[in-house]
């Protein structure tokens, strides 16, 4: 199947530490309002639509990241002093990154809270060239 998520709208809290968020922990970029929506783009393929709706939190999100990038996240959560877990179960715990088998096959991940506690996994992926989803069956 060739269909791709194009965009997520996502209910926050706070709108501008939710900007902050994605875009100075993350790495994201912030690209604008479109009314009612704040645009963060992800990457070329994907926005973030944040609606400023107010949430009990409790989304996820999973982002895959080349190991530079991945390296980049991980230390700004550190610095900012986010808790952070090796598991979708142990934020908090300070370990990681842990075990993850996502779409695009094994990896290392690092799961945080965003400011509205929306569940964040930040990966980096160690599959092979040829990987194929029913290696993980």
């Amino acid at each position: 199947m060739s269909a791709q998520l194009d965009h997520l709208i996502l209910p926050v809290n706070d709108r501008a530490q939710s900007i902050a968020f994605y875009t100075q922990i993350l790495g994201f970029v912030h690209e604008g309002d479109r009314e009612p929506f704040t645009v963060i783009r992800v990457n070329a393929d994907l926005t973030l639509q944040l609606a400023a709706w107010g949430t009990t939190g409790g989304t996820h999100l999973a982002f895959a990241l080349p190991r530079s990038e991945f390296d980049a996240v991980f230390a700004r959560v550190r610095h900012a002093g986010i808790a952070y877990g090796d598991s979708f179960q142990s934020v908090g715990n300070m370990r990681g990154p842990g075990d993850e088998a996502g779409s695009r096959g094994p990896g290392k991940a690092v799961y945080v809270f965003d400011p509205n506690k929306h569940l964040m996994a930040v990966s980096v992926k160690l599959w092979k060239s040829g990987w194929r989803p029913t290696d993980a069956i």
